[in-house]
């Protein structure tokens, strides 16, 4: 099966994309594209893996679905489109940063610039009908994310997992953290930010461990 995604990820899954559950992943998404509103555009659900191709990757954050409002997903997990409101979990994001870092909360959300220095914003699940949280869920994409997080793990070093929330945590059991740095919070939803994810510092955290393998810091 021919998948448009960034050639070096194409090199590292092309054995997932002809199995049984991916033809059928990705028969269903067709379906739904066809015929309902869903979200990311067609053309940005593999958005994540295009700015940030497999030899880039020193960070993984992991999320779970895209945003399911009209023009917010772009495609890579907590981030929106340009000149859309920032959601909260993403105020949430920028007001660490701002607090770790001590930088201005920029007018931007999207994070296409971090992806661009290699950071994967990955959600478990790629596309999501409009207005219906979880509704792509348990089709396959947590099965073909889960895939490449092994990747990522058995296939490179030192990278910075970010698993923020019990659900991301559940998901990164599979990580290697004897090769990795494997940073966990709280989600950074209002409901659970003040129970640890704000002052957890991860973004400096990250930069001092990339810092000490050699590797170029991220501009967050």
């Amino acid at each position: 099966m021919s998948v448009k995604i960034e050639e070096s990820w194409k090199q590292q899954l092309t054995s997932e994309f002809d199995k049984a559950y991916f033809q059928t992943l990705i028969s269903f998404v067709k379906d739904e594209y066809a015929t309902k509103t869903v979200y990311p555009p067609g053309s940005l659900i593999f958005n994540a893996f295009d700015h940030c191709p497999f030899d880039d990757v020193k960070v993984v954050i992991v999320g779970q679905d895209p945003y399911h409002g009209p023009g917010q997903a772009n495609g890579l997990c907590f981030s929106v489109a340009e000149g859309v409101r920032h959601p909260p979990s993403l105020q949430n994001i920028f007001k660490e940063i701002q607090d770790d870092l001590g930088q201005p909360i920029p007018a931007s959300g999207n994070l296409e610039r971090w992806a661009d220095q290699g950071v994967l914003l990955l959600n478990a699940t790629l596309t999501v009908e409009a207005r219906k949280a979880g509704s792509h869920q348990n089709k396959g994409w947590e099965t073909f994310t889960d895939r490449v997080l092994e990747v990522v793990s058995n296939e490179k070093e030192h990278v910075v997992f970010l698993l923020w929330g019990a659900y991301a945590q559940k998901k990164g059991a599979i990580i290697d953290a004897l090769k990795h740095l494997v940073l966990k919070a709280p989600h950074p939803s209002p409901f659970s930010a003040h129970s640890g994810f704000f002052g957890c510092k991860h973004f400096s955290q990250t930069n001092q461990y990339l810092t000490t393998k050699g590797l170029r810091s991220i501009k967050w």
